[in-house]
């Protein structure tokens, strides 16, 4: 229970779609965020249907805008590569079309830059003297950012840290 109100319907048809209009202004967001969300106010069925079709029709919901925002939000912010960003974007539920075009919209000359740049910083803070354990550390971590491993290797080749 929140707030005091009771599980289940608690919102009207009409309320639930004013309340998920703002949801959807405040921030980007995936169909499947929003139908969570509804359910979660108690809209179901053809209602929660109805709704995200009107959100949909009045473009407070788009799927491509939303996957375009995130994969570029968590590429400049958080420094993520592509191989996260598609993870992210699965369990948000975006269909794969639109996943792809996501992933082609960040631009490959900043993206190789910004993997060369997370290189050199990170090399900088490996404390390890064995040049392989320090080339395998290294790998490792850009790995786990979500980068490739051929782009991996090219941008350490680049940045003379192979």
């Amino acid at each position: 229970m929140k707030s005091g109100k009771q599980e289940g319907a608690i919102l009207d048809k009409k309320q639930a779609l004013a309340k998920a209009e703002n949801f959807c202004v405040y921030q980007e967001r995936s169909q499947k965020e929003v139908r969570y969300k509804l359910v979660e106010w108690g809209i179901r069925g053809d209602e929660l249907e109805e709704i995200l079709s009107e959100l949909i029709t009045n473009n407070f919901l788009n799927e491509e805008r939303f996957a375009k925002q995130y994969a570029s939000g968590k590429f400049n912010i958080k420094k993520w590569g592509r191989i996260k960003i598609k993870q992210g974007l699965k369990l948000k539920g975006v269909p794969d079309r639109i996943l792809q075009k996501a992933l082609y919209s960040l631009d490959d000359d900043d993206y190789m830059q910004t993997l060369e740049n997370l290189a050199l910083k990170k090399a900088g803070t490996i404390a390890e003297s064995n040049p392989l354990k320090r080339k395998i550390k290294l790998m490792n971590y850009l790995q786990g950012r979500g980068f490739e491993n051929d782009l991996i290797l090219l941008a350490l080749k680049a940045s003379n840290l192979n």
